[in-house]
C-alpha cells in the first residue's frame, strides 16, 4: 500500500510539471485513444475482458439466424460516444439521448422493448470497461508526454 502512493505523488510531480494546456492536451489525447478501444470492443460485440457477448434473443416472428445488423452500430460513433478533456480529467461516455439505452445493456436491467410494449430483462452487455489492450495505450501516451518534461 505504501509503494501506491509513492507512485501516486511520483506521478502527481510529473504531471504538475505540465502546464494546464498541455495536461490538457494529453488527456484529449488519452480519452481519444480510450474512446477507439472501446469502440473496437463493440464492433466486434464483446466485453472490455473479451468475452463475446450474448446473442441476440430469437422470437418465434423472426427467422432463425438471421441479424439485421451488430448491436449498437449508431451509439459506438463518436456522436454518441463522447470522449472530453480538461486540465485535470479526461472521460469517456454515452451522450445523454443514449445513456438509458447503454446502461440497461451494460448492467442487464429490465426494460420496456417500446414505449408501450413489455417490459423484458437484458443480457448483461459490458459497453464500456478497462482492459489490459487499453492499459498498455495509456502507459504509452502518458510516458510519451512525461518523457518530454
Amino acid at each position: 500500500m505504501n509503494n501506491l502512493h509513492e507512485v501516486d505523488a511520483w506521478l502527481a510531480a510529473l504531471l504538475g510539471k505540465l502546464e494546464p494546456a498541455q495536461r490538457k492536451k494529453m488527456l484529449r489525447e488519452v480519452a481519444q485513444d480510450v474512446r477507439r478501444i472501446q469502440q473496437a470492443n463493440i464492433t466486434a460485440q464483446r466485453a472490455p475482458d473479451g468475452t463475446a457477448w450474448e446473442p441476440r434473443r430469437m422470437t418465434a416472428r423472426t427467422k432463425k439466424g438471421r441479424v439485421k445488423r451488430k448491436m449498437f452500430t449508431k451509439i459506438k460513433t463518436a456522436k454518441y460516444l463522447k470522449a472530453t478533456a480538461s486540465a485535470n480529467s479526461a472521460t469517456v461516455q454515452f451522450d445523454n439521448r443514449v445513456q438509458r439505452l447503454a446502461r440497461v445493456h451494460h448492467y442487464g436491467l429490465r426494460d420496456r422493448v417500446s414505449s408501450y410494449g413489455p417490459k423484458t430483462k437484458y443480457a448483461e452487455r459490458p459497453l464500456l470497461g478497462i482492459n489490459k489492450i487499453l492499459t498498455i495505450e495509456l502507459e504509452r501516451v502518458l510516458l510519451h508526454w512525461l518523457k518530454d518534461t
